[in-house]
């Protein structure tokens, strides 16, 4: 009976001790999310302050008067505007303290001088200034890298190529430009009608880098709801009055969208000002431009936009890029297309898998520029 006794006491004790590590697991996740309220970070940051002090008058030598900055920079970066300003009273004792103690400042260079308080006082400006602005923003700072983190990986998953039945070989290279994690060209694909259509759309929104990239995060989440929920001919025209609706002062898209029959190797390709995707014919190793007729996406309501249709044999490649991979200063559009099937076709031997980002690299390594290329091809 003592036994069952004693049995039964350890497990309260596992339980109380599962119970308090899901509590402070869910706490830390909390604070790091930016969910909970910030007096513990500002109870520990008023605690270092007279640790420091301390530190100051005991050895000033090798703890300065200007370490109370280190609280202040974490307050900055921890702390909402008005706990901020509570540190930085707590702060400023301190070197009220340490100036006395510590006598006039012309006595040593361990001695809290003009300089010193001019360090700190900027560096509570500046800590204030990033308070105020996360205060607006709406977005604590723990919570604003982990934001763009999970902004990107969503991209990323929304823009995989769905897995295609036997046969049939795709993948997808993207660079951004000047090395960045968000790109002003994005992918959506899915496959509909049962799985037997593979639809992708590739679109290239105005602006690079940075610069485009809202505007690409915004669209890709538009457009991939609009893929497959419309028949074919219908997508580029809700995109086009989805743009539009935006009303962006710099609003304009190019997109080009495939629809391929998985079972019988036929394509549809619907162009919204889109440079032309390149098919590569095993029969005579050619290559010929594929060029459906439409305007840009965003400049004008009521675009209509006509398919240029065509069959993947087995042994053919159909590639669609933008135009950061094929265009530059020095060189006109024809002459990077030359370059860009030249390299492809330096593939054609061992296949194209694996390829995309090696053709990137190849034509395009060092421009600045956002950069994409799609390859489906159907092995032999």
């Amino acid at each position: 009976m003592a036994h069952h006794g004693v049995n039964t006491y350890g497990a309260r004790l596992r339980r109380r001790a599962h119970r308090a590590r899901v509590a402070l697991r869910r706490t830390g996740v909390d604070y790091f999310r930016g969910g909970t309220s910030d007096r513990l970070a500002l109870a520990g940051l008023l605690l270092t302050i007279p640790a420091i002090v301390c530190g100051t008058v005991l050895d000033p030598v090798w703890c300065s008067p200007a370490a109370l900055v280190l609280p202040i920079v974490a307050g900055g970066l921890l702390l909402r505007p008005a706990s901020l300003l509570a540190l930085y009273a707590a702060a400023a004792g301190g070197l009220i303290v340490e100036s006395a103690i510590l006598g006039p400042y012309g006595e040593g260079p361990a001695r809290v001088t003009p300089g010193t308080v001019l360090v700190v006082a900027a560096c509570g400006l500046f800590g204030l200034l990033i308070a105020q602005f996360r205060a607006r923003v709406g977005v604590p700072w723990r919570r604003g890298g982990t934001m763009l983190f999970d902004l990107r990986e969503r991209l990323r998953v929304q823009s995989a190529l769905p897995r295609l039945p036997r046969g049939w070989h795709r993948e997808m290279a993207l660079r951004p430009a000047g090395g960045q994690s968000f790109s002003g060209d994005f992918v959506v694909a899915a496959r509909t009608h049962g799985g037997r259509t593979l639809e992708v759309v590739l679109t290239d929104v105005s602006g690079k880098g940075m610069d485009a990239a809202s505007r690409s995060l915004l669209l890709s989440g538009a457009f991939g709801g609009l893929l497959g929920s419309l028949p074919p001919h219908g997508f580029l025209p809700a995109a086009n009055g989805y743009l539009l609706r935006q009303n962006w002062d710099e609003g304009f898209a190019t997109s080009i969208h495939l629809v391929l029959d998985l079972d019988s190797g036929d394509y549809e390709l619907f162009s919204a000002g889109h440079l032309p995707a390149l098919q590569l014919h095993s029969g005579t190793g050619r290559w010929e431009e594929k060029d459906g007729d439409g305007p840009l996406l965003g400049v004008y309501d009521g675009a209509e936009f006509h398919p240029v249709k065509g069959t993947l044999h087995p042994g053919d490649v159909l590639m669609l890029f933008t135009d950061g991979l094929v265009e530059a200063a020095d060189r006109d559009l024809a002459e990077g297309i030359d370059r860009l099937t030249g390299e492809a076709d330096r593939c054609v031997p061992g296949g194209f898998e694996g390829v995309a980002w090696h053709l990137i690299e190849a034509v395009a390594k060092d421009v600045n520029d956002d950069r994409a290329l799609l390859l489906i091809s159907r092995p032999a």
